[in-house]
């Protein structure tokens, strides 16, 4: 299995200590425990969280926002924060966390009507 070579990503030789080797597995394995355990207690449920980051985000951006927007948009917080310290192993784990509830999210939901193309022209 392969190891991260975390010193070919850029600036990884400038920021802290270096990430223990992880293999994909094992950052997968760690992230699929992350979601899977009871963290409602803690933290509540993960769709009424997201749902309710969805409504705040919306009302700010003026904008409907989807709860399974806010879990790619926080993989996308933890793909910036990746740039700035690639050896946080915490970046790479909660970013696979989130795609995975948001694939959860849209797996539970009614396929949507595809869009049709645009045929140019005035209306």
């Amino acid at each position: 299995m392969a190891k991260w070579d975390l010193g070919k990503l850029s600036n990884a030789s400038q920021k802290g200590k270096p990430m223990a080797k992880y293999t994909r597995s094992e950052i997968l394995d760690t992230a699929k425990e992350y979601v899977t355990k009871d963290r409602a207690s803690e933290h509540g449920d993960m769709e009424s969280n997201l749902t309710t980051i969805a409504e705040l985000w919306g009302v700010y951006l003026e904008r409907h926002v989807d709860p399974s927007d806010v879990a790619v948009m926080m993989t996308m917080l933890k793909i910036a924060r990746i740039k700035s310290n690639p050896t946080n192993p915490d970046n790479w784990i909660d970013g696979c966390g989130y795609m995975a509830c948001g694939g959860e999210l849209l797996a539970k939901r009614p396929p949507s009507k595809p869009i049709p193309p645009y045929e140019g022209g005035n209306t």
